[in-house]
């Protein structure tokens, strides 16, 4: 298995150097020279496997031995036994043929998880097997920080370095980042926005001079493949959970960055059948704007009660792009460039009409995120957070069949966005798990900076360790 660059100027890499280079040199994303496909007479011959067996059968064919089996399925099961449940992806129906998939029962109560723990063990795999140490840097809306540091703090081999937003994620949210104080752990609260983080982090991937001799940078950002290509799986676990592939399935899913749904376009490019892709976002709408107006300009990005898609600039949109305009690197490489430089992207119209053959999207304010959640408490006593109520409402109002199964994906806890629930009516705020009960008591480390990529680069130089 090869991958090869959506701006096809990069040469084509195997697995592991992909997981290790994050970014192409040429600026584009990996994506694989060839997708994995399952008949469905495969498919359904997975149906009562547990996630662990299932995830195996998905993620193998990616890998393509250079991870030997038996070793592949032990980073798969060390991946999910911090899980709280034994179904790894259980669902609750919360309206007829609708069903919320619960994606938050990892150990920082949110989607990342399933991806982040994988990486987290696939990286300390890999960096063993190779006696190399590489600096890990991110940046985060919310979510995947934490997720990324959870997965990386007992890793020998890494430096990990993640930029959020200062005062810009919910205090459940930085808390799960700044509280791990291992001496391997960095947590650097920026003064800016998300896609402010998101671009020192592109920065520095282009130019590394930076970094001690002998140090690379791996990404932990949707931008690395193998994140990517574990949440392919829950896509199949739902679908088989509720009939597929004799029938199939939808799905909605709340989005900033395009890598949860872009998921779910590769797991229906793989043989599941998805009839139905819902793209949920909040005032951050440039996605909604593409696909419903073909309008995909940035806007000034505004704050709101679902901070982990308070984003503007979606990365993984580009692998999406690459394979509606037939896989063309030049022709992502110009669109990417111009949009960069601040020219609106408009799509070509056979490229909107192969996006809007299977996807849909809607865009929710705050207000009417805080109605969902109260309405779907009070007629069903389930508790949504606000990313997911995105997702449960956008479902609703662009669903083209009811008789097809909609699952919408719950992408955290309601505890970690207590003022959305609060608003939503709630007296009190949701309780947190058990083993983060103490959450609030324990010590915090991390360092404000300002919004200079020199000084942030400073910064992790001079703490990457020896």
């Amino acid at each position: 298995m090869k991958y090869i660059s959506t701006r096809g100027e990069a040469a084509p890499l195997a697995f592991e150097d992909v997981v290790l280079t994050g970014l192409a040199p040429d600026g584009g994303l990996y994506v694989p020279e060839n997708l994995p496909k399952f008949s469905q007479q495969e498919i359904a011959s997975w149906a009562g496997l547990s996630y662990q067996d299932l995830a195996f059968k998905v993620i193998a064919p990616f890998v393509a031995g250079e991870v030997p089996d038996a070793d592949l399925k032990k980073i798969i099961d060390d991946s999910y036994s911090t899980f709280r449940h034994d179904a790894i992806a259980p669902m609750v129906q919360t309206a007829h043929n609708e069903w919320v998939l619960e994606l938050f029962q990892g150990p920082t109560l949110a989607f990342k998880d399933f991806a982040l723990q994988f990486l987290g063990n696939l990286l300390d795999y890999i960096l063993k097997k190779r006696d190399q140490k590489v600096v890990v840097m991110g940046a985060t809306s919310g979510d995947t920080g934490s997720a990324a540091i959870e997965g990386c703090r007992h890793c020998d081999n890494i430096d990990i370095f993640i930029l959020h937003p200062n005062n810009r994620v919910s205090d459940v949210q930085r808390r799960q980042m700044t509280t791990v104080l291992e001496n391997n752990v960095h947590n650097i609260a920026l003064e800016g926005n998300f896609d402010d983080c998101q671009n020192m982090v592109k920065a520095s991937f282009g130019d590394q001079s930076f970094l001690p001799e002998g140090r690379q940078l791996v990404a932990v950002n949707s931008i690395n493949w193998a994140r990517i290509m574990a949440q392919i799986v829950y896509y199949f676990y739902a679908g088989l959970a509720l009939g597929a592939p004799a029938r199939p399935v939808s799905f909605s899913v709340p989005t900033g960055n395009f890598g949860d749904i872009f998921a779910g376009y590769l797991a229906r490019q793989m043989g599941l059948p998805v009839d139905q892709l819902v793209i949920a976002t909040n005032a951050n709408d440039i996605l909604h704007r593409c696909i419903s107006a073909n309008d995909h300009s940035k806007k000034e990005l505004i704050h709101s009660l679902s901070p982990s898609m308070d984003i503007m600039v979606s990365s993984n949109f580009e692998r999406l792009l690459f394979d509606l305009y037939g896989r063309d690197g030049a022709a992502i490489k110009q669109l990417m460039e111009d949009f960069k430089g601040g020219t609106a992207m408009t799509l070509s119209e056979e490229a909107l009409s192969g996006a809007r053959e299977l996807f849909s999207s809607y865009r929710l304010g705050d207000e009417e995120t805080i109605d969902v959640i109260r309405d779907v408490f009070e007629n069903t006593e389930y508790l949504l957070d606000p990313h997911t109520a995105i997702g449960v409402q956008a479902a609703r109002k662009t669903r083209r069949r009811q008789d097809i199964p909609m699952i919408c994906l719950a992408t955290a806890h309601p505890a970690k966005f207590p003022e959305a629930v609060r608003k939503a009516g709630q007296d009190e705020d949701p309780a947190l798990p058990h083993h983060m009960s103490d959450l609030f008591d324990r010590e915090e480390r991390f360092e404000v900076l300002e919004k200079d990529l020199t000084k942030v680069q400073q910064h992790i130089a001079a703490n990457v360790r020896a």
